[in-house]
């Protein structure tokens, strides 16, 4: 499918990147991600989710190690990405977990558009219910019951950017 429509062609061509360079991404590029995320449409906007943007080494590197952790790796499952966006959304919310997940997808788009590399990587449920999630949300002054949805993870890509694979038949149906 081809178009002459930006954004059509961003979700067309957004690959998840598990190779990226050290290479910090620049704050305003990272801000206007981080914007985008709170774009995302959320049911009768309650507006359940939060990002946490992280950035600091050693607490990426703590949370890659927990991640593994609960996966049963020794790898590191942020494949080197230098910045690791969190998406939790309020609990109280019935919308919660789709709330997040909208969120999750409009941070990808908007890397891909600012020419960074993501992933969405997944444990984060698993890890903001353990002490040590919890203890960064407190660190953080974060209140209440929020549940992790994901990791997207953002960096520089190393090597070459996939190539966008063929759809699978059958995909879609239509009733007229």
């Amino acid at each position: 499918m081809n178009t002459n429509n930006d954004i059509v062609t961003l979700m067309q061509t957004r690959r998840s990147i598990r190779k990226f360079k050290s290479d910090m991404i620049p704050k305003d590029v990272l801000d206007q991600i981080v914007a985008a995320g709170t774009y995302a449409p959320t049911g009768l906007n309650k507006q359940s989710p939060i990002i946490l943007a992280v950035t600091n080494k050693e607490v990426r590197d703590r949370l890659s190690k927990l991640n593994a952790e609960i996966s049963g790796t020794k790898s590191d499952p942020f494949y080197g990405a230098p910045v690791v966006l969190i998406v939790l959304a309020d609990k109280n919310c019935p919308t919660h977990v789709y709330d997040g997940t909208l969120v999750m997808g409009n941070l990808m788009l908007a890397a891909h558009s600012l020419g960074v590399g993501s992933c969405w990587i997944h444990r984060a449920k698993e890890e903001f219910e353990r002490p040590e999630g919890l203890a960064i949300l407190k660190s953080l002054g974060i209140e209440g019951e929020y549940e992790g949805i994901g990791h997207c993870i953002l960096g520089y890509v190393d090597g070459e950017y996939p190539k966008t694979l063929a759809r699978k038949e059958n995909w879609a149906y239509y009733i007229d």
